[in-house]
């Protein structure tokens, strides 16, 4: 059996439209899986993370020696600023949309609230995730990509 390795067609241009907060955090809430970004001995650092968007905050889990567990505890108020990105871009025709957050994280620190989350937010790597980190958007931007006019 021969395997089909052609690339695929190119898709057309496209064009971006300026999303509002409101919709924006709406698909965010929409999928499950993120990328969060904060400093790290001064450099950016990404990590890939599933999430929840709770009460228009969005909430990850960590662990304990997590980089951004030491780091949101160290912080103290108002917290480590970091932003958090989501997107769902069909990689066949180039739409979807892109969503960036950018707020203050902060540990999870009340034992009935941490309980709550490990019920409803199950990391997907097979590690001990005991802590959960609140992001609080301060500032959300958001596009969609849709096809350009002829």
């Amino acid at each position: 059996m021969a395997l089909d390795h052609a690339p695929p067609a190119p898709a057309g241009p496209r064009r971006t439209v300026e999303l509002d907060g409101a919709e924006a955090l709406r698909l965010l809430g929409s999928v499950s899986f993120g990328r969060i970004v904060f400093t790290r001995q001064a450099l950016p650092t990404i990590r890939p993370v599933n999430h929840v968007l709770d009460g228009g905050d969005i909430v990850i889990r960590t662990h304990e020696s997590g980089a951004l567990t030491t780091r949101t505890r160290q912080a103290g108020e108002p917290g480590v600023v970091v932003a958090y990105e989501a997107d769902d871009i069909d990689p066949g025709t180039h739409l979807g949309w892109s969503v960036v957050v950018t707020g203050y994280a902060r540990l999870i620190t009340d034992p009935a609230e941490l309980a709550r989350f490990r019920r409803m937010l199950h990391p997907w790597v097979d590690r001990t995730m005991d802590h959960a980190v609140r992001i609080h958007p301060d500032l959300i931007t958001g596009i969609r990509l849709t096809a350009a006019d002829p």
